[in-house]
């Protein structure tokens, strides 16, 4: 088989499929190629246990951009969001903190704990707005490279500093503050209750192999604040469906624009001839050529596998093999036959509809980082989590729920022994952790799904695990995400791009950096 398209797309993941939509919708003859059977890369539904779906990896969503929401008209393909109603965390000494998206009763809530981090709260909204609007624009933009700006590139920068000297001196200390803190330290300065700390410096280490005091922690506690929902600013919520519907929503409106997408179609090689991608070359031998190759897999699989270092340029292959991907998290997903009563606050009560967060204090979150250290899974893990069955009844049976458990920390690189021999026990941590809070948790428990950072390695063919396609540091975002002077969605072999989240913005359920490859691609297009 040998067939010719304007773009091949690497990889059926949701930043794939933005990036196919919009160029099929410049009239571009697009094939989408995925290697599984079932599209959306880390946001996908599937059903693991009879009559159960699990958003088997990524399980909320938030910062999916409102512009690709709107132009691709995903509700009309079937995206329905439902608002996640706050957070929940459970202490150990019987207590516990429950904010909501009320925000009257999240205040009475902090009061209950500290009058002045009541306060500060609406002090620390605030500022945290500011400093979401400063950045959110950076979002959409093409990084540019400092070492040799184009006159696009200058304007760019020019006015970001405009910008950032438009910001009152407050907000440009913590803006400051935010690139280069720690989540804990920075939290430090506005507010004096641990638990409440603790519970949100943990959106300060998602998907990243540092603790809560780590330098640089503080931005990506500012990349999970931006997200919204119909406008409502640091709103999450849950997708019917699971996060499937996602990508099935961007696949349909890919399609509708004459989009071709293939599963089960591996992609072994990109072929390259004279420093340009020609094509690709399927695991079953087909021969596929095409005037743009586009990979929304990560630098290690693009790179080093699929175009191989021989065709690279050896610093840049260097730069790659340097590029940190450290995988960190784990997945828990549980399939239960009632639903978990916790100790604190007894009873199926609202407080199970939104996020249930074991974050109980700073110095636990601290100590669980200790353990990966050193090569260890966290004997008391940080864990998020969501019942989604009570929001959307129609991903469980009529009265069972699905319960899903992002786990923190799990190292890919383990000390002693291997993932395969540890996966069993690193389940049951989560379990009897999750048993201190909620006791009957062991007794409704019908099925159980362990997804170790090998795990997802394996099933959604991310390096080392990491949900981001590497690790939201400093060192790696912006013009240094993949690699220093390729951070534009380009690469040394021309024709050949990236649109997925190993480029600038990084990770998380947001499709900018598909619709921002899509955009290089169509202002450098030659037919």
């Amino acid at each position: 088989m040998n067939a010719n398209y304007d773009v091949v797309v690497i990889g059926g993941g949701h930043n794939g499929l933005v990036n196919a939509a919009y160029l099929a919708r410049a009239g571009k003859k697009v094939l989408v190629l995925e290697r599984r059977h079932v599209l959306g890369g880390a946001a996908v539904t599937e059903e693991i246990f009879p009559g159960f779906k699990f958003s088997v990896a990524s399980y909320v969503v938030s910062l999916l951009r409102p512009e690709i929401i709107r132009e691709l008209d995903l509700p009309r393909h079937g995206m329905e969001v439902l608002p996640l109603d706050g957070t929940f965390t459970p202490m150990p000494d019987g207590d516990y903190l429950w904010r909501v998206n009320d925000h009257a009763k999240t205040r009475r809530e902090i009061t209950r704990h500290s009058r002045l981090d009541a306060e500060a709260y609406d002090e620390y909204g605030k500022a945290m707005v500011e400093m979401g609007r400063f950045v959110k624009p950076i979002l959409g933009m093409t990084a540019p490279d400092p070492a040799s700006l184009t006159l696009r590139g200058l304007s760019d920068l020019l006015s970001l500093a405009r910008r950032f000297k438009r910001l009152p001196s407050n907000d440009k200390y913590n803006q400051v503050q935010l690139m280069t803190m720690s989540a804990a330290d920075f939290l430090d300065q506005w507010f004096e209750t641990d638990v409440l700390k603790a519970t949100m410096s943990a959106s300060g280490i998602i998907g990243t192999f540092l603790g809560v005091r780590s330098p640089g922690t503080a931005y990506v506690l500012l990349h999970h604040y931006m997200g919204e929902i119909d406008g409502a600013f640091r709103s999450w919520g849950l997708v019917r469906g699971g996060t499937g519907a996602i990508s099935n929503a961007i696949a349909e409106a890919a399609r509708e624009a004459g989009a071709e997408i293939r599963t089960e179609a591996p992609t072994a090689r990109i072929s390259v001839a004279n420093g340009q991608a020609t094509g690709v070359v399927l695991e079953n031998g087909d021969e596929i050529t095409a005037n743009v190759v586009s990979s929304s897999v990560d630098p290690r699989l693009t790179f080093i596998r699929m175009v191989g270092a021989e065709n690279l340029p050896g610093d840049f292959v260097e730069d790659i093999n340097r590029y940190k991907f450290r995988g960190s998290s784990g997945k828990v997903n549980l399939a239960l036959d009632a639903l978990p009563d916790f100790t604190c606050l007894p009873g199926a009560g609202p407080h199970l509809r939104g996020a249930i967060s074991i974050s109980p204090s700073v110095e636990y979150m601290e100590r669980a980082y200790d353990d990966a250290k050193y090569g260890r899974f966290s004997r008391r893990p940080y864990i998020d989590i969501v019942i989604p069955s009570l929001t959307d009844p129609s991903i469980a049976p009529p009265g069972k729920h699905v319960m899903s458990c992002f786990v923190q920390y799990a190292p890919y690189h383990l000390k002693d022994g291997t993932w395969d021999e540890k996966r069993e026990k690193f389940g049951d941590t989560v379990i009897d952790t999750l048993a201190e809070y909620a006791p009957n948790l062991r007794d409704i428990i019908l099925h159980r799904q362990v997804l170790t950072p090998l795990d997802i390695e394996r099933r959604f063919g991310l390096s080392e695990g990491n949900i981001f396609q590497g690790e939201l540091t400093l060192e790696q975002l912006f013009f240094l995400r993949p690699a220093p002077g390729w951070a534009q969605y380009k690469t040394p072999i021309r024709r050949l791009y990236m649109c997925g989240s190993a480029t600038h913005p990084g990770g998380g359920i947001m499709g900018a950096p598909g619709l921002n490859a899509a955009k290089k691609i169509l202002r450098e297009w030659k037919s």
